[in-house]
C-alpha cells in the first residue's frame, strides 16, 4: 500500500489557512488589503468580541461582478496576476489568491458586492470551506465581507487565541498601522459599544500622525524625508534606459528625538511601498542612524516609508506577505541609514528639564498615548477605553506568535554592510526641497497645556556659563532659559567628532609613552587584536606583540594619559568581541573614538576656568550632533522660560 496520499482539499485548506491566518487581526489584515487595492476611500472594520465572534470589513471600492465573487473563492484566483513575470513587479498588496478562500475554510462567511456596471449585488455564504448559498441582491458599490466564529470549525486552533481584549488590541494596532500608510483614505474601527478609530481623509502623513496621536506626539517626532538620485542610475548605464522620479528611492516618515528611548522595538514601523512588513536590514540602519546618538540597549519610535520601483523589492518570500527581500540591499539599507541621520542632525532638538525627567525608557504602550508609546492602540488611548488595552509585549510575534512587523529579533544582516565612502552619513542623500521645522505648521495651535516649543543646538552658541555645580556641570543662561550641561559627556562629543574627521583625514595625532606598558591579552582578545591591528594603528595605537600572549603600547592617541592607555586598548578589544567582530569599517572606526574620546575627556570633579568653559560649550556647539555623547547620554538640559515662570506662579 502506497504511503504517499493527496489530502483531501478541505485539509488542505485548513493547512493554508493555518499559514495565512494566525487570529482574528490576520483576517482583518487580508481584508484590509484587499479593499486597498480595490480602490476605497472609505474602509470600516466592525468588530465583535475581539473579532471572534464576527469582523465585518465594509469598503465603496469597484466591486466584483456575480462571477468574480464566486471565483475569488477558488484557490489561487486573483485579479491582480496575470503571468510569472508579473510575480518581478507586484504593485498590489495582495497577489497570491488564497485570502478569501483560507478564510471561508474556518469561519462562516458573508460576501456582498456590487460593480458598479451592474444593476443588482451578489450574495455568498460560506461555512466551514463550502458554498451555502448565493442570491442576487440589492446592494450599494462596493464590497462587505462578514466574517462570524472563526475557528469554530477547527477547535484546536480557537483555544489558542488571547483574551478579547487582547485580540481586539491586534486590530486596533493594525487598523492604526493602515490608516498611517494610507493617509487620504477614511479608516473607522467600530466595536458594539465604542468607536475606536475614525480618521478622515488626510492630506498629509503629519495629518494622519497629528488625528491618531495629538499635538504631542508630533512635538517628540523628527520628520524623515529624502529622495535618492534616480534609482536605475545605481544599477544600469544612464543611457540604457529614461529616468523618471519613479525610478528614485524615497525614504520618508517620522523617528523619535533622542531622547524619547524605548526598552523594546515595539514602537518601530516599516513600510515598503505602503506594505507593513518587518524586516531585519532596514531594522539594522535604524539601529546604525542611532548609533552614537542612543545608548545601546534603548530603541527609537520610528515610522519609516520606503516607496522604490515595485521590480526592486520582492515581497513573494512569506505566506502572509509581511517579509521582503531587496535586490540592491546594500543600497537601501545605506540611504535608509544616512537619512534618517540626516533628518536627526537637521533637528538637532534639546531635551528639557520636563523631557528628561519623562523620558525614563518605556516598556509598555499604556503611557501617555504619545507615538514614543508605539503604534498601539493605547496611543489612540482617549478614545479607547484602558480595558481593551493590551500590554505592548502581548503584540509581538516573539510572545504569541501574532502579528507584529518588529517582533523579530534584530540579529546580523544577511549580508554584511561594508564601509564605503560613498555612503558616509549624509553624503548620499539628497533631501527634498522641505523644512522639517515647518511640516506641522499647518496643525490646529496648541493647547494651554502643550509643551514649549523644542529648544535646538543654535541656542547654544551663545550660552553664557555662569559656574559650576559640583566641578562636574556648567551651569548657562541666554535668552531661552537656564542651561546645564554636562561637562565630561560635552567633551566627549567634541572629542568623538574630532577624531573621527581626524581618522578620515587621515592625520589622528599620537603621543608615545615614556616606557611601553606591555600588558597581557585573553586568547579570545587576541584574535581580535589580529584583526583590527590596523585600524588601531590609524587611530594613534602602536601596539607590538610581545610573545604569544602579550603587547606591548608604545604610543595612545592624543590626550590619552598613560593610566588609561591599557583600560583603553581592552575596552575597545571587548567591544569588538561582544559583536563578534562582524562590524563594518564605519562602526569599527566610531566604536574605537567613542571609546578613544571618553578616556581623553574632561572628568567630573574638575574645577574649570570662565575661558575653559566658554571653549567647551562654543566647541560643543559647532558639532554636529551635541544633544547625546556617542554613548547616547544626554548633554545637556534645558530649563525654559517659560517653565521657569510657571514654577513661580507667574503663569
Amino acid at each position: 500500500m502506497s504511503r504517499i496520499r493527496i489530502l483531501p482539499e478541505a485539509v488542505a485548506n485548513k493547512i493554508a489557512a493555518g499559514e495565512v491566518v494566525e487570529r482574528p487581526a490576520s483576517v482583518v489584515k487580508e481584508l484590509l488589503e484587499n479593499a486597498i487595492d480595490a480602490g476605497a476611500k472609505t474602509i470600516r472594520v466592525e468588530v465583535e468580541v475581539g473579532g471572534k465572534r464576527m469582523i465585518r470589513v465594509i469598503d465603496d471600492g469597484h466591486g466584483m461582478t456575480h462571477d468574480d465573487a464566486l471565483l475569488a473563492f477558488e484557490r489561487h484566483a486573483t485579479s491582480k496576476l496575470r503571468s510569472a513575470d508579473d510575480l518581478l513587479s507586484i504593485a498590489t498588496l495582495g497577489f497570491r489568491g488564497e485570502a478569501l478562500p483560507t478564510i471561508a475554510a474556518v469561519s462562516r462567511l458573508l460576501l456582498e458586492t456590487r460593480e458598479e456596471a451592474e444593476a443588482e449585488g451578489t450574495r455568498v455564504e460560506f461555512a466551514g470551506g463550502k458554498l451555502v448559498n448565493v442570491k442576487s441582491a440589492g446592494l450599494p458599490v462596493g464590497t462587505t465581507i462578514s466574517v462570524a466564529d472563526i475557528f469554530y470549525c477547527v477547535p484546536a486552533r480557537r483555544k489558542f487565541l488571547k483574551a478579547d481584549t487582547t485580540e481586539l488590541g491586534h486590530i486596533a494596532s493594525l487598523v492604526t498601522h493602515y490608516a498611517l500608510a494610507n493617509p487620504g483614505k477614511q479608516f473607522i474601527l467600530t466595536t458594539p459599544t465604542q468607536e475606536i478609530i475614525n480618521c478622515p481623509p488626510a492630506e498629509k502623513l503629519a495629518d494622519r500622525v497629528y488625528q491618531l496621536f495629538g499635538r504631542q506626539a508630533l512635538e517628540e517626532l523628527v520628520e524623515i524625508l529624502a529622495v535618492s538620485a534616480p534609482f536605475r542610475a545605481a544599477i544600469t548605464e544612464p543611457e540604457l534606459e529614461p529616468q523618471d522620479e519613479k525610478s528614485s528611492l524615497t525614504v520618508s516618515g517620522f523617528t523619535s528625538r533622542p531622547d524619547i528611548q524605548r526598552m523594546n522595538r515595539n514602537g518601530i514601523y516599516i513600510f515598503v511601498n505602503r506594505r507593513l512588513v518587518r524586516d531585519r536590514l532596514i531594522l539594522h540602519a535604524i539601529h546604525e542612524a542611532y548609533r552614537n546618538i542612543l545608548p545601546p540597549a534603548v530603541f527609537p519610535a520610528t515610522l519609516l516609508f520606503l516607496e522604490m520601483p515595485y521590480d526592486e523589492v520582492d515581497v513573494n518570500v512569506h505566506p502572509a506577505k509581511i517579509e521582503v527581500r531587496f535586490r540592491r540591499s546594500q543600497l537601501v539599507h545605506d540611504f535608509a541609514r544616512d537619512a534618517i541621520r540626516q533628518a536627526l542632525m537637521g533637528a538637532r532638538p534639546i531635551a528639557s528639564f520636563a523631557a528628561a525627567a519623562a523620558a525614563t525608557p518605556q516598556t509598555g504602550g499604556s503611557g501617555n498615548g504619545t507615538f514614543s508609546g508605539g503604534i498601539t492602540p493605547a496611543a489612540v488611548e482617549s478614545r479607547v477605553p484602558r480595558a481593551i488595552i493590551p500590554p505592548v509585549e502581548e503584540v509581538g510575534v516573539g510572545s504569541d506568535g501574532g502579528f507584529d512587523p518588529t517582533g523579530a529579533t534584530l540579529g546580523p544582516v544577511e549580508q554584511r554592510i561594508p564601509f564605503t565612502s560613498g555612503t558616509a552619513f549624509g553624503a548620499a542623500v539628497a533631501p527634498a526641497q522641505t523644512s522639517s521645522g515647518n511640516w506641522a505648521a499647518n496643525l490646529a495651535a496648541p493647547s494651554a497645556d502643550a509643551p514649549a516649543s523644542l529648544p535646538r543646538t543654535e541656542h547654544i552658541a551663545d550660552l553664557k556659563p555662569l559656574g559650576q555645580v559640583s566641578a562636574s556641570f556648567i551651569v548657562a543662561v541666554n535668552g531661552e532659559g537656564l542651561w546645564i550641561v554636562d561637562q565630561h559627556v560635552a567633551h566627549e562629543r567634541v572629542l568623538f567628532e574630532q577624531h573621527l574627521e581626524a581618522r578620515r583625514a587621515g592625520r589622528v595625532e599620537s603621543q608615545r609613552m615614556l616606557m611601553p606598558l606591555v600588558i597581557e591579552l585573553s586568547p579570545r582578545q587576541i584574535v581580535t587584536f589580529e584583526k583590527i591591528t590596523e585600524e588601531l594603528f590609524a587611530n594613534g595605537f602602536e601596539v607590538e606583540p610581545m610573545g604569544p600572549k602579550s603587547v606591548a603600547i608604545q604610543a595612545v592617541p592624543a590626550g590619552v594619559g598613560a593610566p588609561d592607555a591599557e583600560k583603553l586598548l581592552t575596552e575597545i578589544l571587548d567591544g569588538i568581541e561582544r559583536e563578534n567582530a562582524a562590524i563594518s569599517m564605519e562602526t569599527l572606526q566610531a566604536k574605537i573614538a567613542a571609546s578613544t574620546a571618553c578616556h581623553a575627556a574632561i572628568k567630573v570633579n574638575t574645577p574649570l576656568e570662565q575661558s575653559k568653559m566658554e571653549w567647551l560649550l562654543d566647541a560643543l556647539a559647532k558639532t554636529d550632533c551635541p544633544m547625546s555623547c556617542p554613548h547616547g547620554r544626554p548633554v545637556v538640559l534645558r530649563y525654559s522660560m517659560k517653565e521657569i515662570e510657571k514654577a513661580f506662579h507667574r503663569i
